[in-house]
């Protein structure tokens, strides 16, 4: 069935042999490279390893079997038999999953919007809420999470805020958070009792880093400077250290205030206007296919919903997978894990069926 890999085994045998060579080792770039390219094969490497012997065990334990009269022993042989034809259709299952196409972005960090949609200041709200639930989820995974930008409402909500999430792949994770997440419960405010919905959506990018070739020509980009606003440093609305770009061929704006001065700022904005070019350029490269992603901030109307978290029943719903778990506040609370795990889980369930349709 993976005829096919032995060739890849010789590809990686090759590799090895090259970072033995000196000329290599002394290109620092180069071996970087390799041993980049190498870690990425070493995980179907050694499943189609370990598959090659454990086929070739079964084989020499059916053959000893046919010719064995010994009972005790043949005992041991059919469990031998046994115990690798479960291993067997286990790596192979396994194999089929590390061979489906990765996504390049999947050990990129992140750049993730999300922006109150319907409901006024309880849509701010619930904005400000999922970017807690966020922070606490990356928090519990290890990652950074970094506030770049927020337009804050008077009453501890966002209108919309940008954060950076740095942390081994962040991205395979996060992405499937991408779009319009719905709320409903009664408001503080609601003196009637009556149960409000509103909606928040979310965006995740990969952040672009060097291995992203994005050209920005200076003359379509505006620069604004002017004074940070709200919680940070001593030097908050004292200089002009916050930053403001404007990309006039797409209309993009990106703002910077969170780093000390006006020349971090700056970098970080260019790097989150690279970041959102890029993902427009991979959506408009993958428009044609039947199942591109959609546009991954939308409307905020309530139609346009991934995920519903109905309080007063204290559930969540993601109505792409159809899951339904009562945990509502451990899931505010950072505890999304379960949610996607599953969705990776329907990802390749899904990529396995187009696989084997296709062969």
């Amino acid at each position: 069935m993976f005829e096919k890999l032995d060739e890849f085994l010789d590809k990686y045998e090759e590799m090895t042999r090259q970072m033995q060579d000196p000329a290599i080792i002394a290109d620092s770039a180069r071996f970087q490279k390799i041993m980049k390219e190498q870690g990425a094969m070493a995980p179907l490497v050694n499943a189609y390893t370990e598959y090659k012997k454990c086929g070739q065990d079964l084989d020499d334990a059916l053959e000893m079997l046919s010719s064995e009269n010994d009972e005790e022993m043949r005992a041991m042989l059919k469990e031998t038999v046994s115990d690798n034809k479960k291993r067997l259709g286990e790596l192979e299952e396994e194999i089929k999953i590390l061979l489906l196409p990765q996504d390049p972005n999947d050990s990129k960090n992140v750049v993730m919007e999300i922006r109150a949609g319907a409901g006024g200041d309880e849509a701010a709200l619930f904005a400000a809420e999922l970017y807690r639930m966020y922070l606490h989820y990356a928090e519990s995974l290890g990652w950074k999470v970094q506030l770049v930008g927020a337009d804050e409402t008077g009453i501890g909500g966002f209108k919309e805020c940008t954060a950076i999430v740095t942390g081994n792949g962040a991205y395979s994770k996060l992405k499937y958070e991408s779009g319009v997440h719905r709320v409903q419960r009664v408001p503080e405010t609601e003196s009637g009792g009556r149960i409000h919905t509103s909606t928040a959506s979310v965006a995740v990018m990969p952040e672009a880093d060097e291995d992203i070739d994005i050209e920005i020509d200076p003359k379509d980009i505006r620069i604004d400077v002017m004074r940070a606003s709200g919680n940070g440093g001593q030097c908050v609305n004292t200089t002009d250290s916050a930053v403001r770009l404007t990309h006039f061929p797409t209309g993009i704006v990106v703002y910077s205030q969170t780093e000390k001065s006006q020349i971090q700022n700056k970098a970080k904005a260019f790097a989150l206007l690279k970041s959102k070019l890029y993902d427009m350029q991979q959506q408009e490269k993958h428009d044609a296919e039947a199942q591109m992603r959609r546009s991954q901030i939308g409307t905020g109307d309530r139609s346009e919903k991934i995920r519903t978290y109905n309080f007063p029943q204290g559930r969540v719903t993601d109505h792409r997978i159809e899951l339904t778990l009562y945990k509502l506040e451990k899931i505010m609370n950072g505890d999304i894990g379960e949610i996607v795990d599953a969705c990776i889980a329907a990802d390749r369930a899904a990529k396995l069926s187009k696989m084997e349709q296709e062969n």
